[in-house]
């Protein structure tokens, strides 16, 4: 395959070449905008089609990205193309090795350039398949580092990846209000945090806050929030997972005295790179005072019987073993092609629908939506809801089965959020939202739906959405015949039920892959 990749002699160059539909023109020859239509039609499995309860079959709407974004088709060719001269890292000595060590070098660059970080200020290594790898890490060591500060500060709308971690290593996570009440609960009250700081002052090692909730895509002014923490000589920790693929993002601040990020950790599953790392950009100055978090591999300069000299560069310290290098090029190249188009234009466009479909469900008598309005705080594409007299599940499953729309319900893990968000709610039903081991009846009223934008969102799949909620509000009655509980928060149709065909099974997938190479099937079979 060579649709976007290129080669410089022998050796692999991750470059998004300019020959291609998915290519990225100069300013020239393609507008933002024009560029922006390209890639969003470019997406693997945008419009998967899956059968409906009436017996139609059609396109899915898939407005899950919150959880997880679908492929980005050109960064998934450059990666197929690496894989033709495949070899691992830290060699120059044969082609593809050295073609390896430089796309994974690049795919380095490219995250450091995305979120403005100066190379000699700062350095990224790659870690597990997500954020939560990173998060535990920078949690072990810091604690470690300065266990004189004890006390971390987080807030209560934290994902548990950036929530656990801390409490498993500081002696004191705390957890900081957010503004308003529920239903409308959310958004940081950077007066609410001065008054934590100020009370805990030097005891605070660090602060941890998300970029942007996974909730209910409220944003949280991060340099503002850096300058607090600076101010008692506390790090600022961020999570970008949800704030990555949605808002610009920049590690450095000149506007504002002492306001840089310190640490930022995001996934690459959530912005269009599934099967990538995670990344953890962070401060030199402050990984150069930790020892490597992992050992083995790569990391060292020499190892002798009784010692071994850990190396001083940076990333490599950090990043013991062979790496995903695949999945690093596929996040390289996406990272590559969101700063051709510019994340303000993806922003700007993506602020339009948050507006429009906020405004469509709000005027739907029965739908309860959550967090902050758009005109209040600021948020990304993630739009939490319930349809009155339906447990999330069902909501969530009469979409899909009746209209393809493909949204996620529960708590998001972030349960303590979403229980302060339902509390009114909950006692109404009189359910105790912090009850443990609640039964099942309970635990199926205990969450949302939550239909969350990706850059390929159209308008179309929200208006369809709409449609779609308004139709089961209409049907309530027969909605709530047709379905039966299974479980904690799973709904069954009574009556429909896809083909076992429709659902995608890997032993299916590998005895067709066997069968177009003819020779290799009849061997195996």
């Amino acid at each position: 395959m060579t649709a976007c990749g290129s080669f410089h002699k022998y050796m692999f160059q991750p470059k998004i070449c300019d020959n291609t539909r998915y290519s990225s023109p100069s300013k020239n020859t393609m507008s933002d905008s024009s560029l922006l239509q390209t890639i969003q039609d470019s997406f693997i499995g945008r419009d998967t089609i899956y059968p409906m309860a009436d017996g139609s079959s059609g396109p899915r709407h898939y407005l899950d990205s919150a959880a997880s974004t679908l492929m980005m088709r050109p960064a998934f060719e450059v990666a197929q193309d690496f894989l033709a001269h495949y070899a691992s890292t830290h060699s120059d000595l044969h082609y593809a090795a050295r073609g390896a060590s430089h796309a994974y070098e690049w795919a380095h660059e490219r995250v450091l350039a995305f979120v403005g970080a100066d190379p000699d200020i700062y350095s990224v290594y790659f870690t597990g398949s997500g954020a939560t790898a990173g998060f535990n890490r920078i949690a072990a060591e810091l604690a470690a580092q300065r266990p004189e500060r004890d006390v971390v500060l987080v807030s209560e709308m934290e994902h548990h990846s950036n929530d656990l971690p801390h409490r498993k290593h500081s002696r004191l996570v705390v957890h900081m209000p957010l503004m308003g009440e529920a239903p409308a609960y959310g958004g940081l009250d950077l007066d609410v945090v001065s008054e934590y700081v100020q009370k805990h002052s030097e005891k605070i090692n660090y602060i941890a806050i998300t970029g942007a909730s996974n909730v209910t895509g409220s944003l949280t002014p991060l340099h503002e929030l850096a300058q607090l923490a600076h101010s008692v000589g506390a790090y600022l920790v961020v999570d970008a997972s949800q704030m990555i693929a949605h808002a610009p993002v920049s590690m450095q601040n000149k506007s504002i005295d002492d306001a840089d990020i310190d640490v930022l950790v995001f996934s690459g599953h959530k912005i269009y790179a599934p099967g990538s790392p995670g990344a953890v950009i962070a401060k030199r100055s402050l990984l150069a005072e930790m020892p490597p978090a992992e050992v083995g591999g790569g990391m060292v300069d020499d190892v002798y019987l009784t010692s071994f000299t850990p190396s001083e560069i940076l990333p490599d310290r950090e990043e013991a073993g062979t790496p995903n290098i695949v999945g690093a090029i596929t996040l390289g190249a996406v990272l590559d092609i969101l700063l051709k188009i510019g994340m303000d234009n993806i922003r700007a466009k993506e602020i339009k629908l948050i507006d429009m479909v906020w405004e469509k469900l709000s005027a739907i008598d029965g739908v309860n939506l959550y967090g902050p309005a758009p005109s209040d705080v600021p948020r990304t594409g993630t739009i939490p809801f319930n349809i009155q007299g339906f447990d999330h599940g069902l909501t969530a499953a009469a979409l899909n089965d009746y209209h393809n729309i493909q949204v996620r319900n529960g708590c998001f893990c972030a349960h303590p959020y979403v229980r302060e968000i339902l509390k009114p709610e909950l006692w109404a039903m009189d359910i105790d939202p912090d009850a443990p081991n609640s039964e099942e009846q309970v635990e199926r009223k205990r969450g949302m739906a939550r239909a969350s934008l990706g850059i390929y969102t159209t308008e179309a799949d929200l208006l369809a959405l709409v449609e779609a909620v308004a139709d089961l509000v209409a049907r309530k009655e027969e909605i709530l015949a047709t379905y039966e509980p299974v479980g904690k928060n799973s709904y069954r149709h009574r009556q429909f039920s896809p083909d076992d065909g429709v659902l995608f099974n890997p032993e299916t997938s590998l005895q067709q892959a066997l069968g177009k190479c003819g020779w290799c099937y009849r061997e195996l079979f």
